[in-house]
């Protein structure tokens, strides 16, 4: 047993879970914390906004694999955090959320800054502690168990001033061990559901978010293969199978363009297969698109189905990988689709094919284009994000990441410096709204003082474009949408970048040249019209 600070403890018990990387913007109740996870190989990076460096940590998180780690101050700074914590609740995002607090005694006489920060956290994140000196080891281990099994998220540590300093005891032979992966066991259900895809002639998979945490990418593709069975994945589903892959329909979720291609096909099938789909992510169109008297839908999920946005014929709870290789084993290529797969795919190429002159759709292929194969992205809410994730080509899962359950502004930005942060050779885009880049713009100068060197790809039209397009097809009249322009490029050289605007492919394919050789990031600002998006999402 070895003595040191409760502090000490927490910090090594996430550097023994992989974590390298820490975020957020320190005060004087977590002085302790910081030094902790210094000591402990946890680089801790300063943030302009709390919400921002968790973005940051969730794209650490997207590259190695470790839970995200944001900490924060007492009031304000723990408060800044709420969105982020609830948009990793949504996204099935494993954050660590570290708070400092006042200490107990104290907060029954003292009222500056006192809140009860748990109650806070309590209700967005999927546990909320306070750090102890003599359970620290526990509670670490609780904490980093909660946030990473079943579906993920964030968990809440709030750390007393004085506790952080006080004496404890290591004691990492508390710590649980790993769980073995579980198929279901045999039963009617599952011997249904098995002679049903054995005799499918039209078998479909529909995969999302819980198939890429229980990266179960190889035994998806193995099943999509032996079944002929096309694939339509989420938008964080999105590589899961290759997309160039030809059983690989992409991305569903916000598109009704997509949808009158994809929900079709879903309901010619007589057998569906929800691998890790969670319908988080989906517009109101997919409530109930399958249907459990008159298709054998079978719902593999990570948790129970209490979200009722559709309901299975055979629902199956436990590990994805595993139970689709015994799901499938036996069954044989499928026969009745013929040429309606290809036939899908060519429709939703010619529907998000780009426009013949400049338009959000030439900025996004011209990206595609002139990028290296590998290129990471990341997504900001808005009219483009939808487009892009149809046009986007993934070859493996996280190769576009995006808030989607939550759909936050502002998060493209923070997404691609975490993700050049932990991958710094690899190429990392963000697409953004002008409105989403200007929540964060401060945090172009911490891309600087990083020495990271993501491209910020911002389409500027001056104006929030989804909601506008609304507005009109609402025929109201336009008001609280559009906003002066902002002369980007100088903002970006400002906060010690690179920045350039472009009018058309051939600039932006120059600018995106140029940005790939350079030292620093650049932000590329495509000015577009603001009505561009209609009819093309």
């Amino acid at each position: 047993m070895t003595e040191t600070r409760t502090a000490d403890i927490l910090a090594r018990r996430l550097a023994d879970a992989g974590c390298r990387h820490a975020f957020g913007m320190p005060g004087g109740e977590v002085l302790t914390l910081l030094d902790a996870f210094e000591a402990a190989g946890l680089a801790f990076h300063l943030v302009r906004h709390e919400n921002a460096g968790g973005f940051m940590a969730e794209g650490v998180h997207h590259r190695d694999g470790a839970p995200g780690v944001l900490l924060a101050t007492v009031g304000p700074g723990a408060l800044n955090a709420v969105n982020v914590a609830e948009n990793a609740r949504q996204d099935r995002v494993p954050l660590i959320l570290v708070t400092g607090c006042v200490d107990a005694d104290e907060a029954q006489r003292y009222t500056h800054q006192v809140l009860d920060q748990r109650a806070v956290f309590g209700a967005v994140c999927k546990a909320s502690f306070t750090l102890t000196a003599g359970a620290a080891e526990v509670i670490a281990d609780k904490a980093l168990a909660i946030a990473t099994e079943g579906q993920p998220g964030p968990v809440h540590i709030d750390v007393p001033v004085g506790v952080a300093d006080a004496p404890a005891k290591a004691a990492p032979g508390l710590r649980r061990r790993d769980t073995l992966p579980l198929a279901p066991a045999p039963g009617p259900g599952w011997e249904a559901a098995r002679a049903a895809l054995s005799k499918a002639r039209r078998p479909l998979i529909v995969a999302g978010v819980d198939a890429v945490n229980q990266a179960a990418g190889p035994e998806l593709r193995a099943a999509v293969e032996r079944l002929g069975a096309p694939l339509v994945t989420t938008y964080k589903g999105k590589g899961l199978l290759p997309e160039d892959h030809p059983l690989a329909l992409g991305g569903a979720g916000l598109s009704p363009l997509a949808d009158r291609h994809l929900l079709p096909l879903v309901r010619e099938a007589d057998v569906v297969v929800l691998a890790g789909y969670d319908p988080i992510e989906m517009r109101p169109g997919w409530q109930d698109a399958v249907d459990p008297e008159a298709q054998m839908v079978i719902d593999i999920s990570a948790v129970p189905n209490s979200h009722y946005m559709h309901q299975g014929s055979v629902n199956l709870q436990g590990s994805l990988g595993p139970t689709l290789t015994a799901l499938t084993e036996g069954a044989g290529l499928s026969d009745g689709w013929g040429a309606r797969i290809a036939e899908t795919k060519a429709a939703l190429a010619r529907a998000f094919a780009p426009e013949a002159d400049w338009g959000p759709s030439v900025v996004i292929d011209t990206c595609r284009r002139v990028l290296p194969p590998g290129t990471l992205a990341s997504a900001d809410s808005g009219a483009h994000r939808i487009l892009l994730s149809q046009m986007w080509r993934c070859e493996a899962p996280r190769g576009l990441v995006q808030s989607s359950g939550l759909c936050t502004m502002g998060c493209a930005v923070p997404l691609a410096i975490g993700m050049a942060l932990a991958e710094p050779a690899r190429p990392v885009i963000s697409f953004s709204g002008d409105a989403g880049l200007m929540m964060v713009a401060g945090e172009l100068a911490t891309a600087a003082e990083l020495g990271v060197r993501p491209i910020f790809l911002v389409f500027a039209d001056r104006s929030l474009a989804l909601i506008e397009k609304k507005q009109r097809e609402r025929q109201l009249g336009n008001a609280g949408v559009d906003f002066a322009g902002t002369d980007f490029a100088a903002l970006a050289r400002s906060m010690g970048g690179a920045g350039r605007s472009v009018r058309n492919a051939d600039e932006l394919e120059a600018a995106l040249t140029e940005a790939l050789e350079a030292p620093t990031f650049t932000l590329i600002a495509a000015e577009i019209d603001r009505r561009a998006y209609d009819g093309r999402i």
